[in-house]
């Protein structure tokens, strides 16, 4: 069964993090991410841009609009995914802990929220 695992973060903390910072929460999350992609169980990792840098495409009662940001705003925004194959929920929480967003807390704050999947299609490139 697959899962995808949704990273939270707190958009203010991130904002006040110095150019510095940034190469220690990489080796902060380097042996997490090891220990994530070792487990075997992850078949795709993703980062996600800052929120200004979204656009969000509605349906409305005057068609297809488009409008620059999140689709809703929120204090915590999604900053990474991946996606698990596990046996069942269990499974997949034991594996999203080996992600750094669990280990980061006092940094990013936010978290990490596991759902199931239940439909994925793979297409061609």
């Amino acid at each position: 069964m697959k899962f995808i695992g949704v990273c939270y973060y707190d958009l203010e903390g991130f904002a006040k993090l110095q150019p510095g910072d940034f190469q220690k929460i990489g080796e902060l999350c380097a042996p997490h991410d090891a220990r994530l992609k070792a487990s075997g169980k992850v078949s795709l990792i993703g980062s996600l841009a800052l929120p200004n840098e979204f656009r969000t495409v509605r349906a409305g009662k005057s068609g297809v609009t488009e409008q620059a940001g999140p689709y809703e705003q929120t204090k915590e925004p999604w900053g990474a995914f991946f996606i698990v194959e596990a046996q069942n929920m269990d499974e997949a929480v034991r594996i999203a802990r080996l992600h750094p967003g669990t280990h980061l807390g006092e940094i990013f704050g936010g978290g990490i929220e596991v759902r199931p999947i239940e439909s994925l299609e793979q297409l061609s490139a």
